[in-house]
């Protein structure tokens, strides 16, 4: 590259052509390279050159690289760049290509091509000197400088000087520029600033095409005034500050010193001190506690002193936002008329009337203590019994916001308590933004299915909710995000589950739980008459006048159309007589509005319009919903000896269950089918067991007479339906009267249900879930329910009309099962057994 005649680039040069930008003596730039002939020249000279010299390259502005190899190549610009490539960076995303990081060294002229393929290789001829980098020639170039080339040589220098004197010196960018202002001779200046002030590439190749230096000053300068004119006028319309004046960033984007473009069109920014001086109005009128109010004058504090470019800026601001937003000291006024809560909850909803009497009980403290703290109450019933309904009910009859926060399939505690500021994407809790969205402290927070709550690597919700549900502790919670305590003792927190099972003890203790059972018969066609019917009707535009369903129609679809614990069944089953009479009454609109008197003897032969208002009888009901879905087939199944009929409790409301038991000749094995639980099975190995040791005194035998029932027989005990798992202890009493009718060969009534749990000594246990069970049995028309005598507390639970329609039997042991549950009692059961008692 040293010569006799000064420092020369290689005179053979192979060629990157690019249409992106202008590389310009003295300018950085980075170009993609991405074309076939482009990536050859870096893949077989740039990554394998092992010499200074093979890391220099011709850049040839204005012309695109074709994109196959085979394509001619296009005319080239005469005049190109020389630069040293200072990086490559090789990706394969979205497609194969280079990032070069090049720095230009001197213009060039193209001679000749001499070679199109791999890449462009062409015998270059050097038009600047290497030289005037240095700091001698730097001299000896000034020294030599004179008439016009001199006196635009000062202009341009001055021009240089007061654009730097509008930029913002803090800087680093520009302090940098500041310093290569003042060390690198005046003929490299055009070069430098056209490659860094916002011009176009038109504007570019004509600096590049300058080969003689006076030419380059005059086709720089004007460039150069018109961005210094263009900051004045900025300035003047922005109306900015005087600490603000010199924040005004031109510099190209991509080029040596990075910022911000300048643009005549941007629109008018917010004054920042003006900004800042109304959120700090804002802080001091949120009425936040004293705690809270130093934090956020303490990052005010340090908002004020970031630029707006720094990423914690917005950070800071988001935080502060919030801060002022948080309801810390707005609520509403408790409508505390006892008699309009009460009017209005009965008009919401029927039945229900222990959780009526708890909001009323509430509203009573409330009229007598005003600083009283928001209970925290669990409704825990099967779907479809109104939980979150009557939670709504609830807010509105205290006049409160109602806030929802569904909690099911939640697995990150930072949902509840947030994430640390610490995090990209940090944000508060949904408590906390709850909170945000309702604007006022004391709103009704309703955690659906909070029983659904999952756990990950991440924490447990669970456990972090145990602070928000705490009485004692959530007048200071800590949301992570926030960092300063917020009292939640104002909010009424109401939780909604489907069972008490997956509910950590920890977080059910906190909880006041009230158990929402399901409905009756009687009190879903009342629900159905006053809610449902007419909430169906107008949302398919029809009237009482068009469509009539009848209560024994209501009572059928009950029963054989629905069975469940709730009432969203019934709903969208009278949702689809709705929309089958919608389809009757617009064909008859269309047909009144088609019939003229013309026509009239045309239309005798079609349907009539229907008559109004439409009423739904048994017949339409089949033609409209099929053929019933559910039947009471209790007496049909009970047929055969060794069937028996239980109770069962499931998340969705009680069930009945039917045992069913048979024999045949074998080795004494016991089989069980039906998906049993462990508890289930051991139930049923209890049972055989007692019956066994009791063979003699009920007379019961085995297929051939002999009075051990499991001799030479095999036992087969069924629990339908297969495809269900089931488990618990309830099934004991059943699972006894079951075998027993199979070795007594006698049959149960058909009209019996029981639940309770077994001991070895024929002693009868309580079990949970007397009233759903209960209510199952009446709805599949048994007559008659055997349950352990301890669980006789829990009928009072039950509503009137279901305790006058059953006969309950409440039984000590298992005699007493046995002498219900068949007709005309069991053999052996009319002795009585003296139980022994120790004398010790």
């Amino acid at each position: 590259m040293a010569s006799g005649g000064g420092i020369q680039i290689p005179s053979r040069l192979p060629l990157l052509l690019t249409h992106e930008g202008v590389l310009l003596p003295g300018s950085t730039v980075r170009l993609s390279v991405d074309s076939p002939r482009n990536m050859h020249l870096v893949s077989q000279r740039l990554l394998k050159g092992t010499s200074l010299k093979s890391t220099i390259i011709g850049v040839i502005p204005n012309t695109r690289d074709p994109e196959h190899d085979t394509d001619d190549l296009p005319t080239l610009h005469k005049i190109g760049t020389a630069g040293i490539a200072v990086q490559v960076v090789g990706s394969n995303w979205p497609k194969p290509h280079y990032t070069l990081l090049i720095t230009g060294l001197c213009r060039f002229r193209v001679s000749s091509l001499l070679t199109e393929r791999p890449f462009v290789l062409a015998e270059v001829e050097q038009l600047d000197k290497l030289e005037q980098y240095t700091t001698t020639a730097a001299a000896e170039a000034v020294a030599a400088e004179g008439g016009d080339l001199g006196e635009l040589s000062q202009k341009f220098y001055q021009a240089a000087v007061q654009l730097l004197g509008m930029l913002d010196m803090s800087v680093p960018v520009v302090a940098k520029f500041r310093r290569l202002l003042d060390s690198l001779p005046r003929e490299t200046l055009p070069d430098v600033v056209a490659s860094m002030i916002r011009t176009s590439n038109k504007e570019k190749l004509q600096v590049l095409d300058a080969v003689s230096l006076e030419e380059r000053f005059k086709k720089a300068l004007p460039m150069l005034t018109r961005q210094i004119e263009g900051l004045k006028l900025l300035q003047k319309t922005r109306k900015m500050s005087p600490d603000n004046e010199k924040r005004v960033l031109s510099v190209r984007k991509g080029g040596v010193f990075p910022g911000r473009q300048f643009n005549l069109d941007e629109e008018d920014e917010d004054d920042d001190g003006d900004d800042t001086a109304t959120l700090e109005r804002k802080v001091h009128g949120a009425n936040m506690p004293e705690a809270a109010l130093r934090v956020c004058l303490k990052e005010l504090k340090r908002l004020k002193k970031m630029p707006q470019s720094m990423p914690e800026y917005a950070l800071t601001r988001n935080y502060l936002d919030l801060m002022v937003e948080l309801p810390w000291s707005k609520s509403t006024k408790d409508c505390l008329d006892i008699r309009a809560a009460r009017t209005l909850l009965d008009n919401d909803h029927y039945a229900m009337d222990k959780l009526k009497r708890r909001v009323l009980e509430y509203l009573a403290v409330r009229q007598l203590k005003t600083s009283l703290k928001g209970p925290i109450l669990c409704f825990v019933g099967p779907p479809g019994v109104g939980k979150t309904s009557v939670g709504r009910s609830i807010a509105r009859t205290l006049g409160r916001e109602f806030h929802r926060i569904a909690l099911g399939g939640v697995c990150d505690q930072s949902d509840i308590r947030g994430h640390r500021r610490t995090y990209v994407g940090s944000m508060p809790g949904r408590i906390i933004n709850g909170l945000k969205t309702v604007a006022l402290n004391n709103p009704v927070f309703l955690l659906d299915e909070v029983d659904k709550l999952g756990k990950s690597l991440q924490g447990d919700p669970a456990a972090a909710l145990l602070e928000v549900l705490d009485p004692e502790q959530n007048h200071s919670f800590t949301d992570h995000y926030l960092n300063v305590a917020f009292d939640l003792s104002q909010v009424l927190f109401i939780a909604t589950a489907n069972t008490t099972a997956t509910i950590p003890p920890a977080l059910l203790d906190r909880m006041e739980v009230l158990q929402v059972p399901g409905y009756t018969q009687e009190e879903k066609v009342e629900i159905a008459h006053r809610h449902l019917i007419p909430n169906q009707l107008e949302q398919h535009g029809l009237t009482p006048q068009q469509l009539h369903i009848p209560q024994e129609t209501t009572q059928d679809i009950i029963s054989s159309y629905t069975r469940e614990a709730g009432v969203r069944s019934l709903e969208r089953k009278i949702g689809a007589i709705c929309r089958a009479v919608a389809v009757k009454v617009a064909e008859g609109h269309r047909f009144t509005k088609t019939e003229t008197p013309e026509n009239s003897s045309r239309q005798e032969d079609k349907a009539a319009p229907p008559e109004l208002p439409i009423v739904i009888d048994h017949i339409a009901l089949k033609d409209i919903l099929g053929p019933p879905l559910f039947e009471m087939e209790v007496s049909e199944r009970l047929t055969l000896p060794g069937v028996a009929l239980g109770l069962a409790w499931t998340p969705l409301g009680g069930e009945i269950m039917f045992v069913e038991a048979s024999r045949m000749e074998g080795e004494g094995q016991l089989t069980l089918t039906g998906q049993l639980g462990d508890v289930m099975k051991e139930s049923a190995h209890l049972a055989i067991s007692w019956l066994r040791a009791n063979a003699k005194t009920y007379q019961l035998t085995n297929v051939v007479g002999s009075p051990d029932p499991l001799e030479g027989t095999d036992i087969h005990l069924h629990f339908p339906a297969g495809a269900v798992t089931k488990d618990g202890p309830s099934a004991g009493v059943t699972i006894v009267t079951c075998l027993a009718s199979l070795f007594s060969g006698q049959l149960v009534r058909s009209d019996v249900a029981m639940t309770g749990e077994i001991t070895l000594r024929g002693l009868v246990l309580p079990v949970g879930g007397i009233k759903d069970k209960v209510l199952a049995a009446h709805r599949a028309g048994v007559k008659r329910v055997i349950i352990p005598k301890r669980n006789e507390k829990d009928l009072e639970e039950l509503p009137a009309n279901v305790r006058a329609d059953l006969d309950f039997v409440t039984a000590g042991n298992l005699d007493e099962v046995l002498n219900a549950s068949f007709e005309g009692g069991f053999p052996g059961t009319s002795g009585t057994h003296p139980q022994l008692t120790s004398k010790l």
